[in-house]
């Protein structure tokens, strides 16, 4: 079995971005490995702009900004439409191919398999079966690359940003939705958003409203919705879930530790799961960020994963809680080197509605580091701390409170 220098799983921001490093490093063997038929990730069918700022410097629509990660990461190799199907401690990948199962090895994994939306089945969303019901990104793909106009008036679910943007979709399929509906009491995405939708969309934001039933015989024909008010009726032909983003870790739970908070592999400051020939980086490690962090994270994996290949890697043996009101805190482990670390996670959803709280980082009850933070929803939190503080600790707390 011929051994590689890196295999990179998933062909994404994180993924190609990563790619594009370690092939720029010198790295002539780098392997990504996609099972879509073309690489690029969720921004392929992101028709709307908002992409490439950070990473390329150009303000670019969705499918423009995957074709040029794709062309910046022209120095590695990447295979298409190949399914990974397992992992195997000591860096082994295996493929399924027109051969049957083959078996690949690297000296470093790099799991980069992004994030899946929650359909109507995990939601549990009781009501009729009919055909209309459907994600963002299933309905982004037919409207941008198939040119349908699947629905007329759909209701679309989910007050995240990726909320917005299958109402960007929709406008441009000359679609005009029902009504945009958030559980919450605002949504996850900018007011100024809800606000450009109501005004210049014409589509009514209904927030502190829940979906409890769909109804329809051979496709939907309406939605009810429980709101401050009560239960009324909303007459659409489609629905479409947005957002409640889970990583997609199903690969990674064979030689990863999967953190329960996030739903992704528990990392250490340095990318590396409980396997140390595996990294991950992106938005398989916590759900959903913008693709321009997802890249950044990308980059930072590349760089540990070149240190790794030389050796140069320390070990992490101080671990990270959350406490307080957060959901979470990532990185889960640590190792101290360098001159900071930076440790982030996000509120939990009880504690949007706090506004202003304080985010301290703990070590056996004594304070390290701290500082007034800003809630908002599905905001991430984060605080930088000198290295030199966590001298003898083992355990760690990050805190909202």
């Amino acid at each position: 079995m011929n051994r590689r220098s890196v295999i990179i799983i998933g062909a994404g921001p994180a993924g190609l971005t990563a790619a594009r490093v370690l092939a720029g490093a010198g790295l002539a063997d780098v392997l990504v490995l996609e099972r879509a038929p073309e690489p690029g990730g969720l921004p392929r069918f992101a028709g709307h702009p908002g992409w490439g700022m950070e990473d390329f410097h150009r303000l670019l629509r969705g499918p423009a900004y995957a074709r040029l990660l794709a062309a910046a990461a022209r120095g590695a190799e990447v295979r298409c439409g190949a399914s990974v199907v397992g992992l195997l401690p000591g860096g082994i990948v295996e493929v399924a191919g027109p051969a049957g199962i083959e078996q690949l090895a690297a000296r470093a994994v790099l799991v980069a398999t992004g994030i899946r939306e929650t359909p109507r089945a995990a939601r549990l969303v009781p009501g009729t079966r009919p055909w209309g019901v459907t994600t963002t990104g299933a309905f982004q793909e037919m409207v941008y690359r198939g040119g349908m106009r699947p629905f007329r008036r759909p209701v679309i679910v989910g007050g995240e940003w990726v909320g917005f943007s299958a109402l960007l979709a929709a406008r441009h399929g000359g679609i005009r939705p029902a009504a945009l509906i958030e559980e919450g009491a605002r949504t996850a995405a900018p007011r100024a958003l809800a606000w450009a939708a109501g005004r210049l969309f014409g589509v009514p934001v209904l927030t502190g409203t829940r979906l409890v039933e769909i109804r329809g015989a051979a496709r939907v024909s309406a939605v009810v919705v429980q709101g401050a008010d009560g239960r009324r009726e909303i007459g659409c032909d489609g629905v479409i879930f947005s957002g409640l983003f889970r990583p997609e870790s199903g690969l990674a739970e064979a030689v990863a530790a999967i953190d329960p908070a996030t739903g992704g592999p528990a990392i250490d400051n340095l990318f590396r799961l409980s396997d140390p020939a595996f990294f991950a980086a992106g938005n398989v490690i916590r759900g959903a960020e913008r693709g321009a962090v997802a890249a950044a994270e990308g980059r930072q994996a590349a760089a540990c994963i070149l240190r790794a290949l030389a050796g140069a890697l320390p070990a992490a043996e101080i671990t990270v809680r959350a406490g307080g009101a957060l959901r979470y805190a990532t990185p889960q482990r640590v190792a101290a080197e360098g001159g900071w670390l930076r440790f982030s996670g996000r509120p939990s959803r009880a504690a949007v509605r706090t506004g202003r709280a304080r985010l301290r980082l703990l070590a056996e009850g004594e304070t390290l580091a701290e500082r007034m933070v800003r809630i908002v929803p599905e905001g991430g939190l984060s605080l930088r701390v000198p290295v030199a503080r966590l001298a003898g600790a083992r355990t760690l707390r990050l805190v909202l409170e």
